[in-house]
């Protein structure tokens, strides 16, 4: 049995031994799980920390947009709340200057029914003094009927009879007055009211014309080619075009120098085809020049069929037309004679209907009062009568002929119209920008009218304002009252009138300023 016993022993320390070495092994494998584990932490904790600062400036970049865009809402709420107050200011402001206005309208009014009751107190005196001066004649004649109680009945009635005649004359004559100037009053205020509606309602152009155009060139190098072998080229130019060609040091530009637009245009057009194609030479130039004219003349039909089409006149001959589309390329005092025109028939259309007259008539009228301006040959008669002798020529209305040669008073008026077509073309031609003015002329006037106001005794200093459309009138209040500053400017405005050519209006303002000046020490 000891053997067996051995054994068992051996197979316990055997068994013993392996447990022992198992649960090293064990505890060393475990070991090892700890730090792969301690290892696996310290990396979830630092992506967790990182996903936490990634996390944080997420929510802090969300944070700052939502403060970037209530910030901006709230700029955008105040913007709106300043441009609402300061569109309610401009309401404010408009209303102000509109009861200011009208405050200004009622004090005028007050005035001008002072004035009107003065009127009537003085009229109503004239008429007690006739009232006085009939009933002194109405007893005379009863005591000369008392003395004449002799004369037979038919007589005495013939005598009263006269007498009653006379009287109703008398009072007729008065009554005519009155009535005579009730009319010239409305027809004034009337006249005045179709003047200022058909300005308003008529938009102006300002155009202006020079004697020169310039054409521009790509680069300096085509001046050669258009100036030719020896000048050549640029005589054959101004021969075929009869305008004067100068080349200078002006980079990249040749100036057209003709008084004729016309001409001008012809230059300007033929040059710019040469110089497209490129063949420069006297033929060409001729050749180009000839087509050039042509096409000019074929626009200015179209220019002039255009224009009696927007203007709806209707039935002109067809010469009438082609002057009509000249005026295009005409000037007169720096004033474009086509839009002038086109203005004056837009007036006098205007006007005609307020006055309940034949627009269509007028318009025609007003279109064609300028036409001997654009003559074809040179003539010594004046533009007025020359534009009505073309007008008779190519049948037009004899209204339209007399208003053509009536507008600068040439003729006697015989129509209504005519004098309709002059204050039409005085109302185009004195609007303020429409027609140029010589520098001197203009410093000249401007002189003459301060030089006027400074004639006057007490007045201190005068300035011209406003490119002399306004007067400003300081006078010394030692030797001015307030009613003579009334009368002053009255009679400065009278003398104006009166003495000096301008156009439109000036108005006059005096100023009378009195100071007291004291010191304290």
């Amino acid at each position: 049995m000891e053997p067996n016993l051995l054994a068992y022993i051996i197979g316990g320390i055997a068994l013993i031994v392996g447990i022992v070495a198992g649960k090293f092994i064990f505890a060393k494998n475990t070991k090892k799980q700890v730090a792969e584990a301690e290892e696996q932490s310290r990396r979830i904790i630092g992506d967790a920390q990182t996903q936490a600062e990634t996390l944080k400036k997420e929510k802090l970049l969300e944070a700052k947009e939502k403060f970037v865009q209530l910030k901006a809402e709230h700029d955008k709420d105040v913007l709106d709340r300043n441009r609402k107050l300061g569109e309610s200011e401009n309401r404010i402001k408009q209303k102000e200057q509109s009861i200011n206005q009208k405050m200004e309208s009622l004090d005028k009014q007050v005035k001008e029914n002072e004035a009107i009751k003065e009127n009537l107190n003085r009229q109503i005196e004239v008429v007690n003094l006739k009232r006085t001066e009939l009933e002194k004649h109405q007893e005379e004649h009863i005591r000369r009927l008392e003395k004449i109680a002799g004369l037979s009945a038919e007589e005495a009635k013939a005598q009263l009879i006269e007498s009653l005649k006379q009287e109703a004359h008398t009072q007729a004559l008065a009554l005519q007055q009155e009535i005579i100037e009730d009319a010239k009053q409305k027809a004034a205020k009337d006249a005045r009211k179709i003047v200022i509606q058909t300005i308003q309602r008529t938009a102006a152009e300002q155009t202006i014309e020079n004697t020169v155009t310039v054409f521009n060139l790509e680069s300096d190098e085509i001046k050669g080619q258009i100036i030719g072998r020896e000048g050549r080229n640029i005589r054959a130019i101004e021969a075929a075009t009869g305008v004067d060609l100068v080349v200078d040091d002006t980079p990249e530009a040749i100036v057209l120098s003709s008084f004729d637009p016309l001409r001008r245009e012809i230059a300007r057009l033929s040059l710019q085809r040469l110089v497209a194609d490129g063949r420069i030479h006297p033929a060409r130039i001729e050749e180009v020049v000839e087509k050039t004219r042509k096409q000019l003349e074929d626009q200015v039909i179209e220019i002039g069929e255009r224009t009696v089409i927007e203007l709806g006149i209707h039935g002109l001959h067809k010469e009438l037309v082609r002057i009509v589309g000249k005026m295009r390329f005409r000037s007169s005092y720096g004033q474009n004679l086509l839009m002038h025109s086109r203005e004056v028939a837009n007036l006098c259309g205007i006007m005609a209907s307020e006055l309940g007259m034949n627009p269509k008539l007028a318009k025609r009228a007003g279109l064609l009062h300028d036409i001997g301006k654009v003559p074809d040959e040179e003539t010594e008669l004046s533009h007025a009568l020359l534009g009505a002798k073309l007008a008779e020529k190519y049948g037009e209305n004899p209204a339209v002929v007399n208003a053509i040669g009536a507008h600068h008073d040439e003729m006697e008026m015989q129509y209504v119209i005519s004098p309709i077509v002059q204050a039409c073309d005085a109302i185009s031609g004195a609007r303020p920008g429409a027609r140029r003015e010589i520098m001197q002329q203009y410093l000249q006037r401007i002189k003459d009218l301060e030089n006027l106001a400074l004639a006057y005794q007490g007045v201190e200093k005068a300035y011209a304002i406003q490119a002399g459309r306004e007067l400003r009138v300081i006078v010394e209040a030692d030797k001015v009252t307030d009613m003579d500053s009334d009368k002053l400017s009255f009679d400065i405005a009278q003398k104006i009138q009166t003495d000096m050519v301008y156009p439109g209006q000036i108005k006059v303002t005096v100023i009378r300023e009195k100071r007291a000046v004291n010191v304290a020490r």
